[in-house]
């Protein structure tokens, strides 16, 4: 049996929608995710996604539910831990790069590292095999203006494995890219999830990509459904 990385149990979210209302995105949504499987994540713009990954990745809290990462309930740990737990077991990919613009590439990968203590040249050599596997190891010491859309995301992927994290959260990871750009770049996540042995979560809209994960599942009226 496939040990689970990631358990969301009963998960709910409502937002205050002016002074007096309210709007349910999540409505006891569950969802398990095995030690290296891929699931796509697909649901309109504004069906709860982003909440959901938030959730699941430790940036937010439900209002009720729970998160499991790794067999461990995170949902009722202090701060602290948390945010120790989102550094060392969680990698978060957005649509946009987030990219620090000051820092060159390697940099960029370094930093997360000397965050959660590893010695500066250890985190030198790991920066620089993951640019190298995704492809952009000769824009190590580019700063993220200097770089292509599609180059800017490659290293985005790197920052977020930097830390060998167990579970991977992207959203709409390609969604900002040219149809060419964006079908290249996926290929490269995919490649590394693949080779890393991480589980993954990844909201999209594009339905082709969604397709070559390993299941779908959407979002529909405040739970997770078959896709």
């Amino acid at each position: 049996m496939s040990e689970v990385m990631l358990r969301l149990s009963g998960l709910k979210k409502t937002y205050k929608k002016g002074q007096t209302g309210e709007v349910t995105v999540l409505d006891g949504a569950d969802l398990e995710l095995a030690r290296g499987e891929m699931v796509a994540l697909v649901a309109p713009s504004g069906a709860g996604k982003s909440t959901l990954l938030h959730i699941a990745g430790l940036l937010d809290t439900p209002d009720a539910g729970t998160v499991e990462i790794g067999g461990v309930d995170m949902t009722g740990l202090s701060d602290r831990r948390r945010t120790v737990a989102r550094r060392q077991d969680v990698g978060f990919i957005y649509q946009f790069h987030h990219l620090l613009p000051e820092f060159t590439a390697c940099e960029n990968v370094v930093l997360p590292q000397l965050a959660d203590g590893v010695p500066r040249g250890e985190a030198l050599t790991r920066a620089c095999d993951l640019l190298a596997r995704v492809g952009v190891g000769e824009r190590a010491d580019h700063r993220p203006s200097a770089m292509s859309g599609g180059e800017q995301q490659r290293v985005a992927f790197c920052r977020a494995l930097a830390n060998e994290p167990r579970l991977l959260l992207a959203d709409e990871p390609t969604g900002n890219l040219d149809p060419a750009t964006s079908d290249q770049v996926f290929d490269t996540l995919v490649e590394l999830v693949r080779g890393t042995g991480l589980s993954a979560l990844i909201a999209t809209h594009n339905l082709e990509l969604a397709a070559r994960m390993d299941r779908v599942v959407r979002l529909d009226q405040g739970r997770v459904v078959p896709g």
